[in-house]
């Protein structure tokens, strides 16, 4: 499941009693739109002919525009999740991106739909045994992961929120 069960108010229209300006909602439409179009080109490898996912995430961009209704856009949103069903793979997650992005102008909160499911296009398309997005250096043989650095134990003498160090007065 990609999105919460608990609606977050800052991803609701004012109307809808929420934070969300029309301005912030359009902002994210675009945002998702350009994630989705990040890896739209590994559903259109696989499906030259399929305008599904281009078309929903044009769609989003429409709306943004005041150019088409926001049901126009879901409706394009959904025709793009269906060209995704039939797939596996990068191709698939790719299509949803884009379909997630067609309904931004529905449902505000899709625009993490269409990042995570970009983000899942992209793991789904590397190479298995390279990190995706690490160009693999000419001649070299793809090695394991590289591992994750180790988190720092907590300093309990910082502040949350600018990294201050707290003073001994101040305890």
């Amino acid at each position: 499941m990609i999105l919460a069960k608990e609606r977050d108010p800052r991803l609701i229209t004012l109307r809808r009693g929420g934070t969300l300006t029309d301005a912030d909602h359009h902002l994210l439409a675009l945002w998702a739109a350009t994630c989705a179009e990040h890896v739209l080109h590994l559903f259109e490898s696989e499906c030259p002919d399929d305008p599904r996912p281009r078309e929903a995430i044009e769609a989003a961009r429409a709306w943004t525009r005041g150019e088409l209704k926001m049901m126009e856009a879901r409706t394009l949103g959904g025709h793009a999740m269906g060209a995704a069903r039939p797939l596996r793979g990068a191709a698939r997650n790719a299509a949803y991106a884009a379909g997630q992005a067609g309904v931004v102008a529905h449902v505000a909160a899709h625009d993490l739909g269409a990042a995570a499911y970009a983000i899942k296009a992209v793991r789904d398309a590397a190479p298995p045994g390279r990190a995706p997005g690490v160009p693999l250096a000419a001649g070299a043989a793809p090695g394991p992961r590289p591992r994750a650095r180790p988190r720092r134990p907590a300093d309990p003498q910082r502040h949350l929120l600018g990294g201050l160090r707290m003073s001994d007065r101040d305890r």
